[in-house]
């Protein structure tokens, strides 16, 4: 979804950015390639450039609207850290009735291990929700 494509959600644990192709390449496939994210996910194996098709579908679709979700310590600690390096997961909201923006289904993934139970994934859920039920949001 373009809607999302300059967006910036800031939160206490989290920072949440638009899902682009320079995240495919350095950690999203890499994740990917895990076979309990794939059953966890129920996501199959792709090759990177079918990650890329995949990645640039969700850029373009209507009904889609994915952030990254970078851990916000990491991103504000380090100056000129990538949001590469900073990337947990990802999040989704995902419309389910393109003529009734407020029926949809959110979806977090919080992909590193070692970032899971610390309440990343449950700030960007809610900060998800509050994307997408901002009035303005749904207008542009």
């Amino acid at each position: 979804m373009r809607l999302n494509q300059n967006t910036l959600l800031l939160g206490k644990k989290v920072v949440l950015v638009p899902y682009t192709s320079e995240h495919v390449p350095s950690r999203y496939h890499e994740w990917m390639k895990s076979e309990e994210l794939q059953r966890l996910t129920a996501s199959e194996p792709l090759t990177l450039e079918q990650e890329y098709a995949m990645q640039c579908s969700w850029q373009e679709d209507a009904d889609k609207c994915t952030f990254i979700v970078l851990d916000a310590e990491k991103w504000q600690a380090q100056p000129g850290a990538t949001e590469e390096s900073c990337m947990v997961g990802d999040v989704n909201l995902f419309l389910t009735d393109l003529e009734d923006l407020t029926l949809g289904e959110i979806e977090v993934m919080i992909a590193e291990p070692s970032c899971r139970g610390k309440g990343l994934g449950t700030e960007a859920v809610l900060a998800m929700l509050s994307y997408g039920g901002d009035p303005q949001t749904d207008s542009e």
